[in-house]
């Protein structure tokens, strides 16, 4: 070896000494600096964290147990009721034109009866409208297609259903 190429290789290893060390430097103020940084704490995870490590039941016993039990029951029912379509109303033409009712009765689709005499029209003399209702509730199953339940919104109410079901037979009726 020449004494060039010892010089360069002694001047390159101190290169890298000297970057490996500043590497090292740099590694050590970040982990000091991420130490010095508090993160807040985010309300929507802790409120899942608690809902994952809470209990998954109660106990209720005598008077007290019987008030917590109402509490809890409407506690309950409020956030049902929180969830509702359309806020609760029962404005059938609303929840036809805007809801998952008007995707297949207006153009029929898989089997679903138009509004017209022909359709909802027919159906309605022949079952009766509060059959048709049931049927809408509870969904079914026949052989021209199949009406899934509450059509197909768990979340909507027997008398939002009632109301559809009402607005559809009398549109059939025009």
């Amino acid at each position: 070896m020449r004494t060039t190429d010892l010089a360069f290789l002694k001047r390159f290893s101190m290169v890298i000494a000297f970057l490996f060390l500043v590497m090292l430097g740099l590694i050590l103020f970040a982990h000091h600096l991420n130490g010095k940084v508090e993160y807040p704490t985010d309300p929507a995870a802790q409120q899942r964290l608690q809902d994952r490590i809470g209990p998954v039941g109660a106990v209720y016993a005598g008077a007290t147990g019987a008030a917590a039990q109402a509490a809890a029951a409407a506690a309950a029912t409020a956030a049902l009721t929180a969830n509702v379509p359309f806020g609760g109303r029962t404005d059938g033409a609303e929840i036809f034109n805007n809801g998952p009712c008007t995707g297949c009765h207006t153009a029929g689709v898989g089997g679903a009866p138009k509004l017209d005499a022909a359709g909802i029209g027919a159906r309605a003399s022949a079952q009766g409208v509060e059959e048709l209702i049931k049927k809408a509730t509870a969904g079914f199953t026949g052989s021209a297609g199949t009406m899934p339940a509450k059509g197909g919104n768990p979340a909507l109410t027997d008398d939002q259903i009632k109301a559809v079901v009402e607005y559809m037979v009398a549109q059939s009726k025009k």
